[in-house]
């Protein structure tokens, strides 16, 4: 590793490390990334767990876990993203951009702290399934992909929220996209499967993305084959990532030299 990498890496540490310590004493993020999504997991395999195995014939909660969790890291991504534009408008991301670092330092570091919170998010989550009856046919192998494939999705979601809220002039704008993209979590082929819902419906569910995301972790948990899947989850990573990273990178960089 070149000196110049070792030093992004490190600074792009520093600025994660001030955002973690900062969301642990901001009671929001752990509320909605953890305890609100573990609440929904409870309540609902209560309700709706043993009714949904037994019309379909499949255990439902690997389903439900996966859910959770994945939603989970897009609920806790949308309470954090809303300090983006208090920075901004407080003038931090400015004097940040004038630290002697590397410019996109604080911008990594941003999403080093994301995933590293969906992480601890997932794995959570998870162990309150383990407890209600999950279990891996695969082995525990398959928990290590079970609990990153959140992890990538919080990712490709903080970059759209941060390229939104460098520019939006209230929160609003993060609510509207947010509530819509966290929508499709509870849309996919978690619960209930597509099979129960209406034959018009069963191609937009299976063709949105967070299906694809939900159908391999459940193949994950099952000891199935979670190749499809995933490689349907790669496409849309790239594709999103391809469209989302430069405008959150535009958007940063103006807002960090706005002077705000």
């Amino acid at each position: 590793m070149s000196a110049a990498v070792a030093g992004v890496a490190g600074e792009s540490l520093i600025f994660a490390g001030r955002l973690l310590t900062r969301w642990r004493r901001e009671p929001a993020v752990p509320i909605q990334a953890v305890l609100y999504p573990s609440f929904l997991l409870v309540i609902y395999n209560l309700l709706a767990g043993t009714s949904v195995a037994r019309i379909t014939g499949a255990e439902s909660l690997s389903g439900l876990v996966a859910t959770s969790a994945v939603a989970g890291s897009m609920f806790g991504g949308l309470a954090a993203c809303l300090t983006v534009r208090a920075e901004r408008d407080s003038g931090l991301l400015s004097r940040f951009w004038t630290l002697p670092v590397h410019r996109g330092s604080a911008l990594l570091g941003r999403l080093i702290a994301e995933a590293t919170r969906t992480l601890a998010g997932s794995v959570l989550i998870t162990l309150v399934g383990v407890a209600l009856g999950l279990r891996f046919q695969g082995g525990w192998p398959a928990a290590v992909p079970f609990v990153l494939i959140p992890v990538a999705v919080s990712v490709v979601f903080s970059l759209a929220l941060i390229a939104i809220a460098v520019r939006a002039r209230s929160s609003t704008a993060l609510v509207l996209f947010g509530v819509p993209a966290i929508s499709a979590v509870f849309a996919s082929s978690g619960a209930p499967p597509v099979e129960l819902l209406p034959s018009w419906l069963q191609p937009l569910v299976r063709l949105q993305p967070m299906s694809s995301v939900i159908s391999a972790m459940q193949a994950l948990a099952r000891g199935e084959s979670p190749l499809s899947p995933l490689l349907v989850c790669l496409l849309w990573a790239l594709a999103l990532t391809a469209v989302l990273a430069p405008l959150a990178v535009r958007g940063y960089r103006t807002a960090a030299e706005s002077g705000r």
